[in-house]
């Protein structure tokens, strides 16, 4: 394990998480947001970190369930969830974390014991005083990451998840069995649909 994700995270409070819930701008973005409009139609767009979907798809394989609330309403985060295929989406303006997490707990039989929330400023203290695994990014404010359990060496939309995904399934001694899980359904997964696409510069040197 290298030395980013020697964490030091108790393997029985990992084993005991099966629900995991993260927020979204600073945590799965960066928190820069670009607002403008085409034909006086508002638009929003969030840049998002490709490791950090591949982090919740392993977290997936590894069997827990994964749920995004976030305290901003926006198109592109219900695209980007539809595309993680989470379990829950909660935008919720009115920023009632607490009461999203108690609604996600009850729908899934869980206690706030085995969920993790994955925050990075004070919107987030209400649901992070209460789940079993606090984890603060590193650009989250102080009081945020003195308050964490897990604190990240990567900052929001640049691996964050990933990297706490990483730690979270060495920790419950899943890593290897699920990495190899998914480099296996790579090779395994039928091609009849894959498009052959040949370089012109090839076809030319025939």
């Amino acid at each position: 394990m290298s030395a980013a994700l020697d964490t030091g995270l108790d393997p029985a409070l990992a084993r005991r998480i099966r629900y995991v819930c993260l927020d979204v701008d600073g945590v799965l973005t960066d928190g820069g947001i670009y607002l403008g409009a085409v034909d006086g139609t508002p638009l929003e767009f969030k840049r998002y970190d490709i490791q950090d979907g591949l982090g919740i798809h392993l977290l997936r394989l590894a069997g827990l369930r994964v749920g995004i609330v976030t305290g901003r309403v926006s198109d592109s985060v219900r695209l980007r969830a539809a595309e993680l295929d989470v379990d829950d989406l909660v935008q919720d303006a009115k920023v009632r974390k607490h009461a999203a997490l108690e609604r996600i707990a009850a729908r899934h039989a869980l206690t706030f014991d085995e969920m993790a929330f994955v925050g990075d400023d004070f919107p987030d203290v209400p649901v992070l005083r209460v789940v079993g695994l606090p984890v603060a990014v590193a650009n989250a404010a102080p009081e945020v990451r003195e308050m964490a359990a897990l604190r990240l060496t990567r900052r929001g939309g640049h691996g964050a998840v990933r990297e706490f995904a990483e730690a979270l399934l060495r920790a419950r001694g899943e890593w290897e069995r699920v990495t190899e899980r998914y480099v296996r359904e790579r090779v395994e997964q039928p091609a009849d649909d894959l498009r052959h696409v040949e370089s012109p510069t090839l076809e030319a040197a025939r």
